[in-house]
């Protein structure tokens, strides 16, 4: 399991060794991990524009653990809104070339109800007591991605409402 201070030592000597900037957005659990929101992650997750991807991928490819890496706002089986890096937290890290930021709550949330298995659940769950969420801001995104997901979308609205009504409704 990877925690916050071994994502960042790692992106450190990532970042020595870049010769571009670039920006990365933290997503999933990895973005949970470094906003102090889960003690640690499986994986590290990823999220950085086309022309900048292969840089990084070069440098993370001898990495000790799995890396994911996901291009233009398409995470695991949906397409994000062009303002999901604007939407993302930035990270104060001190890094030189590179942006850290970790995907904003609400974008965490749709992309684990894409899969929707137990761990997504734990983590939405997280999410809903460290974060004050509207279920209407939920909603909303939503329906702003619903039509680029891969899946069926009847199952991904599915749990969209579930887990507004089991973690954002009103009481």
């Amino acid at each position: 399991m990877l925690t916050k201070e071994t994502l960042l030592d790692w992106l450190r000597k990532i970042d020595q060794k870049l010769k571009q900037h670039i920006t990365l957005v933290a997503v999933g659990g990895t973005a949970m991990t470094l906003r102090n929101m889960k003690e640690s992650t499986r994986d590290v997750d990823f999220c950085l524009s086309s022309d900048q991807a292969d840089s990084f991928q070069e440098l993370t490819k001898d990495s000790p653990f799995h890396v994911d890496i996901f291009v233009d706002g398409f995470i695991f089986s949906e397409q994000l809104p062009t303002d999901f890096v604007e939407k993302a937290i930035v990270m104060d890290v001190n890094l030189e070339n590179i942006e850290l930021r970790a995907l904003s709550p609400i974008d965490i949330i749709l992309t684990k109800a894409a899969r929707y298995n137990e761990r997504d659940e734990e983590d939405i769950a997280t999410i809903s007591k460290r974060c004050k969420l509207d279920k209407e801001d939920i909603l909303s995104r939503f329906e702003e991605i619903k039509d680029t997901y891969s899946g069926r979308e009847e199952d991904y609205e599915y749990h969209i409402n579930l887990i507004v009504k089991r973690y954002f409704a009103e009481d």
